[in-house]
């Protein structure tokens, strides 16, 4: 096991933690009082605040997320460049679109990474109750590559009281990385139950990966912490979901696995420098 200290994070998944996601997404309530990020949803937290619970956590670099649902924008990809405008070196911007308007949805993509310098796209499928190979994610692939971005998205069942089949790895991901074989992808909250397609999946294509993120470390599958030790090293990337988990409780708690010392560097930092060109 590595030195606690030694080595920095980079949050591969956060959203922002604003009071109107409580009101906007009544489905992530739930979620977010039974792991504990009940209150911190329902306050909201400042930048500031935020950048000093990171700072209490070790974490250097936090991917915020924008949210985009059918019908309306629950925080903007405008209202993420205003937390990076005031921490241009802690905050790093994950770009939503209105999937339901493809032309609008590829425009605002091409505006959130070249204007407002935004590293990936995000869409949650249980939202848009779509899974990942609808026909309406295809010019939103193409522009990512164009891009050279990756897709972000949630794969494992649906923690909100929403239907799961939109998450499940195969078929889903494994068909847009075939049709897509350019096209970075990072499956995140690991896919359980399906943790297992998840990581034949990551080894089987070149650009898939999985984030950890919506998971306390010390409850990650072992099938998972084996692959992150052995030829899965360059595949997972560290995530929280914050603010449904506490920071600090997730950063210890990584630092706390039993994996090799450059396993551990690749979990915390370096994988998701390399794929989200940070």
């Amino acid at each position: 096991m590595a030195e606690s200290t030694s080595y920095p994070i980079i949050d591969a998944w956060a959203n922002p933690p604003l009071a109107e996601m409580a009101r906007q997404l009544p489905e992530i309530k739930r979620l977010f009082e039974q792991s504990g990020g009940g209150e911190r949803l329902a306050k909201g937290l400042s930048p500031s605040e935020v950048v000093a619970a990171m700072d209490a956590a070790g974490i250097q670099r936090m991917l915020l997320t924008s949210w985009t649902a059918p019908g309306r924008e629950i925080c903007s990809n405008d209202r993420i460049a205003e937390f990076i405008r005031d921490y241009p070196t802690r905050f790093v911007g994950i770009a939503g679109v209105n999937l339901e308007k493809p032309v609008q949805a590829v425009r605002e993509l091409d505006r959130a990474v070249r204007e407002l310098g935004f590293k990936a796209l995000r869409v949650i499928p249980w939202l848009w109750k779509l899974p990942p190979n609808d026909r309406l994610y295809y010019p939103l692939y193409v522009k990512c590559i164009e891009l050279d971005i990756p897709f972000c998205t949630q794969v494992g069942h649906t923690g909100p009281l929403m239907p799961s089949d939109t998450g499940r790895p195969i078929p889903y991901i494994d068909e847009v990385a075939l049709t897509f074989p350019e096209l970075r992808i990072v499956g995140g909250h690991i896919g359980y139950p399906w943790t297992d397609e998840m990581i034949a999946l990551a080894w089987k294509h070149e650009h898939v990966y999985i984030d950890t993120s919506a998971y306390l470390p010390r409850y990650y599958p072992p099938q998972l912490l084996h692959f992150m030790n052995t030829y899965g090293q360059d595949k997972v990337l560290f995530g929280t979901n914050f603010a449904m988990l506490d920071l600090k409780q997730c950063a210890d708690q990584a630092r706390a696995l039993e994996l090799k010392p450059a396993a551990m560097a690749k979990f915390l930092f370096e994988n998701a420098k390399r794929v989200f060109q940070i």
